[in-house]
């Protein structure tokens, strides 16, 4: 399976893994351990599979001349009956073109028509814990809502990661291909 994912600026990169790192030294939460180099991020589209030298060669192509985007994550939630915990952003003009035209340039390697990360199903947001109890949720919440202020961010880099599985677990997550925003 891969993902491409809207990576932070590194001071908005930094304020998360802070925060992971916290949620892990009171043992809230080890979602920043599961993978190796897990970076915060927001999802943007899945796909099954994929020609992985085509679709990096349309990335490069779409992804040269775009520029970053700002956005203000500022909502702290979690999908009902997830278990997870999540930073959303406020939802912008800016952000939702960005999204759309992803979708749009790339629709022809759709391959997984049920996706949440469709136009007309994303919710965008960047996870800080998951699989928790609903005690550690209820911790986790108290205490990001008590410690966090909005997080004035910039989406500098878009990322094709490969997500490799074993019996249906996540055992391994690679960067197959990264470009930089202007």
């Amino acid at each position: 399976m891969y993902g491409v994912i809207a990576c932070f600026d590194n001071k908005t990169e930094e304020y998360i893994k802070n925060l992971w790192k916290v949620l892990v030294e009171n043992n809230i939460s080890y979602y920043s351990e599961e993978e190796e180099n897990r970076r915060p991020h927001i999802t943007i589209a899945d796909y099954n599979c994929l020609d992985e030298k085509e679709f990096i060669k349309d990335m490069d192509k779409l992804y040269s001349f775009k520029s970053r985007v700002q956005i203000n994550l500022g909502v702290l939630g979690s999908f009902l009956n997830s278990r997870t915990l999540f930073v959303a952003p406020t939802l912008s003009k800016e952000l939702l073109n960005f999204h759309h035209e992803h979708h749009e340039w790339f629709k022809k390697y759709n391959d997984e028509p049920d996706s949440f990360y469709l136009p007309s199903k994303w919710i965008p947001h960047c996870t800080i814990a998951n699989r928790l109890s609903q005690e550690k949720l209820v911790e986790a919440f108290n205490y990001c809502s008590q410690n966090m202020d909005v997080i004035k961010a910039q989406i500098s880099e878009i990322s094709l990661i490969k997500v490799e599985y074993e019996n249906n677990k996540s055992v391994g997550v690679s960067t197959v291909f990264s470009k930089k925003l202007k």
